[in-house]
């Protein structure tokens, strides 16, 4: 069965249960401050399961797309090396919002097990809970019912908390769980050892394929459980697992899931693929195809939802994950140049129908795939160099170990695992301080643990039946009081989260930055700071709680910083409009900010915009403001929405209802609930910053409006004025620059003359001041040099007309201590000495220190009067070793 048919099979089933099929919500979560990536199928359901919001149907089923890289669901590590995790995987989920619950979860979930997909039910265990007596919980008789309408009681096992009582994280929505495990071994394995003493016990054969969970309970910061406001079900079944089973596999990767990629690696690399036994150096291949097919699907799928690597948050995921993958091509498949984004266009044929953003973004995944590559190419290159510097010092100073500390910065840096650093190190003779590495990468990990440690308290309930109504469009003020607020404490610093009944405060959403403001009872205030979502709730952050939390409140938001902000986000409709006149139709938005004081928007576009462009774009932005265009908005179903041409984000999850912000019907349409001016001729005026590449076919434009343009042309205009006056007022102010331009580079050229010839000079007498130390040409003076860069000159000359030579020179160059060291190349080779480990030891009579190659390094310092001795000691160390 091939698997496009399993995942068909299953939202079949699921329809005639009068279930609700929906689309997979985005695999990059953007609004959700508790997560990076969806990692399980619940994810989008969270606010419901709270009872914060309304479910489209009662009963709903779809595939989701999930990440699981970081946090407590995080199995990179394992990714690869066995043979069934994964980074990116599909849960296929049924979910009940307050209608049926465990009968009719387990019936059907036999049923289509058994009966629909045709699963040996002599290969099936199940496993229920036995209860917790720390949490007061009881064994679950009530599954094991009617489990046992099917399975003999042998097959019925019970499962501790660790396996069957689900939770989402530390706290949140949770409940008992009954998982289904399928054995897949060999008949003979089967009859030597029985299967239920395999379960939950790590065997690869043995595997959990569907987990039923039964969601009652919320846990809360303080460890201790209540009952969510109504009973749910939340199932996930492992959508490579499934097909694993159902295509009589060993492993999810023999699949035709991921066979088509690996058949590909085969191809490109010249290497065969096993799905088990072989060498050693043969696992490393079979690993490496592994990983790679595994993590290409994870790279693409996030791209394809707007999340682009990066050096922060979740693009710094993705950025690991995708450089993993170069790694093991690199150092097991012997790729030198990129070859990820190669199979991207493999992957799309695949699941493009499913998921019609891998066809819909296939040129910018592999744009931005195959540049992150070529970076990280180069990376590797220069992390070789490293250790190859590094093994050869140590080996001149006859050490045998490469430091821990350095094996991490080798990781941490330029991504060469310990085990490739080993194997490196290896050919010079060394090992590598593997306990020194350990020690360092858990010291980053117990640093990056503090730095987004979060202390969050439970809500305390102040009028449990309220909700909470949204009036921000409306009126920037609004009568409310307090439904519900929490303690958070984030570095040692109390802050308070506050829910309100009604509340003018946009929260920070759609690139759009949450308001501030305040809360005012009998004439005193609570500064509000800031304004978020989270899991459907609108949360106001403050320092500080009123001291009668059931007071009657005004909520007033910052009047100037909302204006502010919405000429700011209108502005950025009439960028992207503008944009796509100029540029053409594929320019999409790939993400924005959009704060009181500037805009940034980021765009799909494969190469940098002229100034001729970038003039077209701010002038039509510029005549739409002048037009003083009426800004509309009108909540509509989504269907009827997008027949009017409103723009869709990609990566963004849409409801059945949406916002549209309309900006003349023939100029811009888009669905948005930011924050809107009435009219186009509030935003005053808009002015292009900078315009620059974020990644591959992602470009960046910076721009203000209003007073923020007005104050940028006020400084620029100020600047010219002073330019003006310091060439004293000239009629043609271009031209007096260039002229002064013309004349400084005369100038230098000069000086640049002047300085070779003194360094002829210095390099004349520094010929008549050589001392020979047995066999070695020894030069060592203190002296005047021009410049670092004349006194490089002078020491390559040098090198090249005295034979044997080591020299080292000392100079003060702008008030700081410089030493300059030459070694001649036949003394490096033949006794191994080495310009860069003897110049940190010079150094340290200057106390600074240095660097360069094995024939020439430099070296600055504070301690001007250290020359001497250093150039002293550098003579010694000559005369003790020639």
């Amino acid at each position: 069965m091939k698997s496009a048919e399993i995942r068909s099979l299953f939202l079949d089933f699921f329809k005639s249960k009068e279930h609700l099929i929906v689309p997979s919500a985005p695999i990059v979560l953007k609004d959700d401050p508790t997560l990076m990536f969806t990692n399980a199928g619940m994810n989008q359901f969270k606010d419901i399961f709270l009872g914060h919001g309304t479910p489209q149907s009662p009963r709903i089923a779809d595939t989701q797309k999930c990440l699981r890289v970081s946090g407590k669901h995080n199995d990179l590590e394992e990714v690869g090396v066995d043979t069934y995790h994964h980074t990116m995987f599909e849960m296929l989920g049924n979910w009940s919002f307050g209608d049926y619950f465990k009968k009719d979860a387990i019936n059907w979930a036999w049923e289509l097990l058994t009966e629909v997909y045709e699963i040996d039910k002599s290969r099936l265990y199940v496993t229920v809970f036995e209860g917790d007596k720390s949490d007061n919980l009881a064994f679950d008789e009530e599954a094991k019912k009617y489990w046992s309408a099917y399975l003999a009681e042998e097959r019925i096992l019970n499962g501790n908390k660790k396996d069957n009582f689900w939770e989402m994280g530390e706290t949140g929505p949770c409940g008992p769980c009954s998982e289904v495990h399928v054995d897949i071994r060999s008949d003979e394995e089967r009859i030597k050892v029985d299967g239920k003493t395999l379960v939950n016990t790590g065997n690869p054969r043995v595997i959990e394929i569907w987990n039923l969970v039964f969601m009652e309970f919320n846990r809360k910061a303080d460890g201790k459980l209540e009952k969510l406001p109504a009973r749910h079900v939340d199932t996930g079944m492992g959508f490579e697992r499934l097909s694993m089973v159902l295509q009589g596999k060993q492993s999810t990767y023999d699949t035709d899931i991921f066979q088509p990629l690996i058949a590909e690696l085969e191809k490109s690399s010249g290497k065969k693929y096993m799905s088990e036994g072989g060498s050693a150096e043969q696992e490393k291949v079979n690993i490496a195809m592994r990983v790679i097919a595994d993590h290409i699907r994870a790279i693409s799928f996030t791209i394809a939802d707007g999340q682009i690597p990066s050096n922060t948050g979740a693009g710094y995921v993705i950025r690991r994950i995708l450089r993993r993958a170069v790694r093991y091509g690199y150092q097991s498949l012997n790729f030198k140049e990129p070859f990820l984004y190669e199979l991207v266009d493999i992957l799309t044929r695949q699941m493009g129908t499913m998921f019609p953003e891998l066809v819909k973004q296939n040129k910018l995944i592999k744009k931005v795939i195959q540049e992150e590559e070529q970076a990280f190419m180069r990376t590797l290159e220069q992390g070789l160099k490293r250790i190859e510097a590094s093994c050869n010092e140590l080996v001149a100073q006859n050490k045998k170990v490469l430091d821990g500390e350095h094996v991490f910065e080798l990781h941490d840096t330029f991504g060469f695992p310990a085990d490739l650093t080993a194997l490196i190190a290896k050919g010079y003779g060394l090992e590598i301080d593997e306990v020194g590495f350990t020690r360092a990468l858990e010291q980053q990990k117990t640093r990056s643990r503090k730095a987004t440690a979060v202390d969050t308290g439970d809500w305390i309930e102040v009028n449990p039946s309220a909700k909470t109504v949204f009036t921000g469009y409306e009126s920037l003020q609004e009568k409310a009081h307090i439904v519900k607020y929490r303690k958070t404490t984030i570095k040692g610093k109390d802050q308070y989260q506050i829910i309100l009944d009604k509340t003018p405060f946009y929260a920070e959403s759609g690139g759009q930055m949450g308001d501030t403001g305040y809360l005012e009872a009998n004439g005193k205030r609570i500064k509000i700071t800031n304004t978020q979502k989270e899991n459907n709730l609108i949360v106001h952050f403050s320092d500080a709680l009123p001291e009668n939390i059931k007071d009657t409140f005004t909520a007033i938001v910052d009047p100037m910083r909302r204006v502010h902000t919405a000429d700011n986000h209108s502005a950025t409709h009439l960028l992207h409009a503008a944009l796509r006149k100029v540029l053409g139709l594929h320019v999409e938005q790939r993400g924005s900010l959009v704060s009181p004081d500037y805009l940034r928007f980021d765009f799909s576009h494969f190469s940098k915009l002229n100034d001729e462009e970038l003039r077209d774009i701010e002038s039509l932005v510029n005549q739409k403001i002048r037009e003083n265009i009426s800004c509309t908005t009108q909540v509509l179903p989504i269907e009827e929405a997008k027949k009017l041409g409103a723009m869709a984000l990609f990566g963004e999850k849409y409801g059945d209802t949406v916002r549209v912000v309309t900006i003349d019907k023939n100029y811009s349409i888009e669905l948005c609930g930011g924050t809107h001016v009435k009219a186009t001729g509030q935003i005053g005026y808009f002015k292009i910053l900078s315009e620059s590449a974020l990644s591959a076919g992602i470009r960046r434009i910076e721009a203000v409006t209003a007073l923020g343009a007005e104050k940028y042309l006020q400084e620029q205009m100020e600047t010219l004025h002073q330019a003006s006056i310091a060439l004293k007022n000239p009629k043609n102010l271009v031209k007096a620059i260039q002229d002064m331009q013309e004349q400084s580079g005369e100038l230098n050229k000069q000086l640049e003359k002047l300085s070779r010839a003194q360094g002829q000079q210095i390099k004349t007498a520094l010929l008549s001041k050589q001392q020979p130390i047995g066999s070695i040409n020894f030069i060592g003076e203190k002296m005047e040099l021009p410049s670092a860069d004349i006194a490089k000159d002078i020491c390559f000359s040098l090198k090249n007309e005295i034979p044997n030579l080591l020299m080292i020179l000392g100079s003060e160059l702008n008030g700081k201590a410089n030493l300059f060291l030459v070694i001649s190349d036949n003394l490096v080779k033949e006794k191994n000495w080495n310009a860069s480990t003897l110049i940190r030891e010079f150094s340290k009579e200057i106390q600074g220190g240095g660097g360069g190659q094995p024939f020439y390094a430099s070296a600055g310092g504070t301690n001007v009067g250290g020359i001497p001795t250093a150039i002293a000691k550098a003579k010694q160390w000559v005369e003790d070793n020639k």
